[in-house]
């Protein structure tokens, strides 16, 4: 894992103080990061830590409480239709319109995003050949397998070639052919050093092979930011995977082993 630099350049996303609160809740505290250009930035944190609500600020389904986003600089609140056009988005769940077949659902895809049919029609077909969904491409999204309906989000959001990609959990259901060819495309779409990725995701492992920085999420709040070096600096262990620095930093050392001496003594 290495930083990002900016080189000058416009920053993808950055947020700002972001707070979400649901009635008295509150999901995501004063949150504060950016997505570098050329950046896979890690988004870390279990179920309920504040990911997915900030994520939904972001793409415009969710309007926060206080602090401010800025995507290429543009706000996503006065210039809602501009910074849409500039996101390709795989949300964490697969909502899709189940009556219509992939084959159908990227067209409609291509049409909201004015893509050339034709342009549109060679790019689906390449990632249809890559992610070998060529025989579910005409059936009902409804009567697929999650991994079929994944796949199909996963192209519609690499279909019009965003500037600023926001996967929330996208390898969920992916087999793991699949996994590694998103992976590779992952790494190959940042590497001109202009676009971004805010990776969302509770898995680790992915997150320590892809991300070039992490931000920590637990309980809305930012716990630690970095490099797996800088991290691993923060506290004070040589070697620590991305797991044992996440446990630390959320303080869960403890209770992980509590829980397993638990289990030991039945």
């Amino acid at each position: 894992m290495g930083p990002g630099e900016n080189g000058g350049r416009a920053v993808p996303l950055r947020a700002e103080g972001l707070t979400v609160r649901y009635g008295e809740f509150t999901a995501v505290d004063r949150l504060s990061f950016e997505v570098r250009p050329g950046e896979i930035y890690g988004l870390l944190g279990s179920n309920g830590a504040g990911k997915s609500s900030t994520i939904r600020c972001l793409v415009g389904l969710q309007r926060p409480a206080e602090g401010r986003l800025r995507v290429f600089d543009d706000d996503p609140l006065t210039d809602e239709l501009l910074v849409k056009s500039r996101i390709g988005y795989v949300p964490e769940t697969t909502l899709l319109f189940d009556s219509l077949s992939p084959r159908e659902f990227l067209e409609f895809v291509a049409s909201v995003r004015r893509i050339d049919p034709e342009v549109a029609r060679r790019r689906a077909e390449g990632y249809v050949r890559a992610f070998d969904l060529g025989n579910e491409l005409e059936q009902p999204l409804a009567t697929l397998s999650n991994g079929a309906r994944q796949k199909t989000l996963v192209v519609a959001a690499f279909l019009h070639q965003p500037s600023l990609l926001v996967l929330d959990e996208p390898l969920n259901n992916l087999d793991p052919r699949t996994v590694r060819i998103v992976k590779e495309i992952l790494a190959e779409y940042v590497r001109d050093g202009r676009r971004g990725v805010l990776f969302s995701t509770h898995t680790m492992e992915v997150a320590q092979q892809l991300c070039h920085r992490v931000g920590i999420l637990d309980h809305g709040l930012l716990r630690g930011e970095g490099s797996l070096p800088e991290l691993r600096r923060r506290i004070d262990r040589d070697g620590a995977s991305l797991e044992e620095i996440y446990l630390n930093l959320t303080r869960a050392e403890d209770a992980v082993m509590d829980a397993v001496r638990s289990l030991r003594e039945l």
